[in-house]
């Protein structure tokens, strides 16, 4: 299929898929964490980075054989049928009331640790970003493409620095914790807000279309980029641990440029402000992009109205992000009204996330056959046991997915007496 402009090569489409990751969590997520378990949850980044591999070759498997700006959602379709793929495409949508206000609560952490911000002043910064992404999502994917790589780079520079000048490397063995003292049995609900940081990888497949040699560039990009995220967000974690940087949820959103001050004096508070908020933009960005692309692909294949499957004069689905920023835009004020804290919308977005994932999971176990098969059924495994450690917080994507189905079973319902009626005209 060439229905988007080629425009994505290994390097830009690595930088893109690291970013996602790190995004919206490299620099808040790891405190969170340390919160919950202190120094027992560097064992869980690293438990975690050996749990999240079957997941992310079978989505670069998938991703490989059927690139599609759909993305999971078409792949679930292409396995289960197309009111799988609806449930899915529901899903992913329905994460915007409580993902896309957390992703963006992420993002104000940064700019309260250079200025005195009110609640208005949040939102302000909210809003803006969203309309950052709204003008890049006006332009081709290259553009996304360069700006995430420059990003991606400038982290890993950082994060060098940071180590050097703090001495970790020295540190790192006394820093982590031997295996005999950590309380294992609390660390599932800690994998359980950690999983928002390897959430990505099926907005990843949005973008496989868009790869001028999908067939080998996707996969390498996709697993590239997710050993560089979970290799960055345990060197950060070391970090956050050894200067106990972690606490109440202001503490860890300013955790890093607090952490920057502390070592390189006023201008390192500066940088990592700067750069905390481009990470998490970067996140966000691929996010709302995927989520409009969703759209113009179900438009373009006649599953919703044809308006939203129209492109601009660059090539980019702009009216259907255009809708999707609509309702970030909404959720952001209900969210921002509400006050709703970021842990509980980390947590109920990862049940939409990972349903999805278990989804795509299973695709996987349809879809594709020998060792790759296998490696889907593993990967279904694991996103069983994490969907199931999320606890409650999973009955938000339970009730919506069964609010769905039951909506299309009455409606299906209500249309049989009118199809027996027209068979009978006929």
């Amino acid at each position: 299929m060439g229905r988007l402009h080629k425009e994505l090569g290994l390097g830009y489409g690595t930088g893109m898929m690291a970013t996602s990751l790190l995004g919206s969590g490299i620099f808040v997520v790891p405190a969170v964490a340390a919160g919950l378990a202190g120094a027992d949850s560097l064992w869980a980044w690293l438990l975690l980075m050996v749990l999240v591999l079957p997941v992310a070759f079978t989505f670069a498997r998938l991703g490989r054989a059927f690139p599609h700006a759909g993305g999971a959602p078409h792949l679930i379709g292409r396995a289960l049928g197309l009111p799988m793929e609806k449930l899915a495409a529901f899903l992913f949508l329905a994460v915007l009331p409580v993902g896309l206000p957390a992703m963006l609560t992420l993002t104000t952490g940064f700019w309260h640790a250079l200025f005195p911000l009110n609640d208005a002043g949040d939102l302000l910064i909210q809003l803006g970003s969203l309309g950052l992404v709204l003008l890049l999502g006006s332009r081709p994917g290259g553009a996304s493409g360069l700006v995430q790589l420059m990003i991606a780079i400038t982290i890993v520079g950082l994060l060098v620095a940071v180590w050097l000048a703090g001495g970790l490397a020295a540190s790192a063995a006394a820093t982590l914790p031997a295996p005999s003292t950590v309380s294992w049995g609390t660390l599932p609900a800690v994998l359980a807000v950690m999983f928002w940081c390897f959430v990505g990888l099926e907005a990843f497949t949005h973008m496989g279309e868009e790869f001028r040699r999908p067939e080998r560039d996707f996969p390498l990009a996709l697993l590239l980029g997710v050993l560089l995220a979970g290799l960055v967000y345990f060197a950060y974690a070391m970090a956050v641990v050894k200067f106990g940087l972690y606490g109440d949820e202001r503490t860890n959103t300013t955790s890093f440029p607090v952490l920057l001050a502390m070592l390189f004096g006023e201008p390192g508070r500066w940088v990592a402000a700067l750069v905390g908020y481009a990470a998490c933009f970067a996140g966000l960005n691929l996010y709302v992009q995927g989520f409009g692309r969703l759209l113009w692909s179900l438009a373009d294949e006649g599953k919703l109205p044809a308006s939203l499957g129209r492109l601009n004069r660059h090539g980019a689905p702009f009216r259907a992000l255009c809708w999707v920023v609509a309702a970030c835009t909404l959720c952001v004020l209900a969210a921002w009204l509400f006050r709703l804290p970021l842990e509980t919308l980390m947590r109920y977005a990862n049940g939409n996330f990972v349903l999805v994932y278990l989804l795509a999971m299973i695709a996987g176990v349809r879809l594709l056959t020998g060792f790759w098969r296998a490696l889907a059924l593993v990967a279904t495994l694991l996103c069983a046991g994490v969907f199931v450690s999320l606890g409650l917080e999973a009955g938000y994507a339970l009730v919506l997915g069964a609010g769905f189905i039951g909506a299309r079973a009455i409606g299906a319902r209500r249309a049989r007496p009118q199809l027996a009626a027209k068979r009978q005209r006929l």
